[in-house]
C-alpha cells in the first residue's frame, strides 16, 4: 500500500523550543490550530535560521495534524 500524500499548509512561528522544534499557528478551515514543528533535513543542513514571527511552509501527515515539518521559510 502506496503511503499518502503529506498536507501542505502555511503558517506563522509562535514560540521557538529546544531541539529545533517550534510552535507553529496554522489556519485550517478559518479555524486557528497549533502545530508542534520540526525542521527538515536541508534547511538544517544549509544552517537556516527561523524566528518567531518568520511565515513557514509546513508539510502535515494525513495521520496526525498536531505534529509537521518545516520545509520553507519564506
Amino acid at each position: 500500500m502506496a503511503k499518502q500524500e503529506s498536507i501542505e499548509v502555511e503558517g506563522v512561528i509562535k514560540e521557538a523550543l529546544p531541539g529545533a522544534r517550534f510552535r507553529v499557528m496554522i489556519n485550517l478551515g478559518g479555524k486557528e490550530h497549533e502545530v508542534l514543528a520540526h525542521v527538515s533535513g536541508k534547511m538544517r543542513m544549509h544552517f537556516i535560521k527561523m524566528l518567531p514571527g518568520d511565515k513557514v511552509d509546513l508539510q502535515l501527515s494525513p495521520y496526525d495534524l498536531n505534529r509537521g515539518r518545516i520545509t520553507f521559510r519564506q
